[in-house]
């Protein structure tokens, strides 16, 4: 299955089938250098199986975590790419989650300022939500996603025989992210996560369903200048958690924390049992003060006011303007 996706600047698919990675050849044009980005939580065996199909590949590899996504890691690949002679015809190919895909692709934006890129995601999180819409960014200074630009893939492949590898922890906390969409954009899918009794086999129409939500919002807003800050629901208090524990919890389950407060209160009860179901948190243990230092640096800060997604009903957002002592104060 495949979904195209178009905006002002960008045109590509996102392929969805069990076995992709054996045939990315078939898919994208491997027949120059590349360079495979990765971490040490992915299996070495994906890595190969794509080198394989490449005509010269060079492997990036850093250590897994959030903690990793820093200008350190993203000046190495810059070097390793340099050193072995990266043209604008050459391609960066992320194979990981999240901070793979971020790592890979702004290398890419920024070397001899653009080359192709490609996202293979291999978590939940990363195929549902981060490997689609162009955003790229490195953690700087302890502030989440500062320093980055937009850059589209030229493709997303999301094999979903690659998820085999995850435990459970890392399924739920990529399941946030279509937990999130669905809440704001998508009542029969949460209601379709809410009853599904069997999420090994209801998987892949989740993500796919998520995917279609990211399409349609990313394609009427590539840059993030509207509609496309409804997927920040939850993400405002949940990056200033994030920050705060410097990896102790995954990126999802910070989210999920962060959705708990921007919903009205007959929301929150549906959202807390379905974040409880894939035993997610729901319950923020952190002192408020604390978060809103951080939340001072958060991107959607302006003139002391931040701009949050607030969920009044399943299915519905609301884009409010919120002072930071608002924001303490909904605990």
């Amino acid at each position: 299955m495949q979904i195209n996706i178009s905006s002002t600047k960008s045109y590509y698919e996102i392929t969805h089938e069990r076995g992709a990675l054996s045939k990315v050849a078939k898919i994208v044009d491997l027949d120059r250098k590349v360079m495979i980005v990765t971490d040490s939580g992915v299996p070495e065996e994906y890595a190969q199986t794509l080198s394989k199909q490449c005509k010269e590949a060079h492997i990036f590899c850093f250590e897994r975590g959030e903690q990793s996504k820093n200008i350190d890691n993203f000046l190495l690949i810059l070097k390793e790419m340099l050193k072995a002679s990266f043209t604008r015809k050459d391609l960066v190919i992320a194979l990981g989650g999240g901070v793979a895909g971020d790592m890979g692709a702004f290398a890419a934006s920024c070397y001899m300022r653009g080359i192709d890129f490609v996202n293979i995601p291999t978590t939940v999180l990363s195929m549902v939500d981060s490997s689609i819409g162009g955003k790229t960014a490195v953690d700087f200074e302890g502030v989440k996603n500062v320093v980055g630009s937009f850059f589209q893939p030229k493709a997303v492949i999301e094999d979903f025989d690659l998820l085999k590898s995850l435990d459970k922890r890392q399924i739920s906390a990529g399941l946030t992210e279509a937990i999130k969409m669905a809440a704001t954009c998508d009542k029969e899918l949460f209601e379709f996560i809410e009853k599904s009794n069997d999420l090994d086999k209801d998987l892949e129409e989740i993500i796919i369903r998520a995917n279609a939500i990211k399409k349609m919002v990313v394609e009427e807003d590539p840059t993030e200048k509207g509609l496309r800050k409804v997927l920040n629901f939850g993400h405002t208090i949940g990056h200033a958690i994030e920050s705060k524990h410097n990896g102790e919890l995954l990126h999802g389950e910070c989210v999920a924390l962060g959705m708990t407060l921007l919903c009205s209160e007959k929301v929150k009860p549906r959202i807390v049992k379905v974040l409880e179901k894939y035993n997610l948190p729901t319950l923020i243990n952190d002192n408020m003060e604390e978060l809103s230092e951080i939340m001072k640096h958060d991107k959607k800060a302006k003139k002391g006011n931040i701009s949050v997604v607030y969920c009044p009903e399943i299915g519905s957002y609301e884009f409010k303007d919120m002072t930071i002592d608002e924001i303490t104060k909904l605990k």
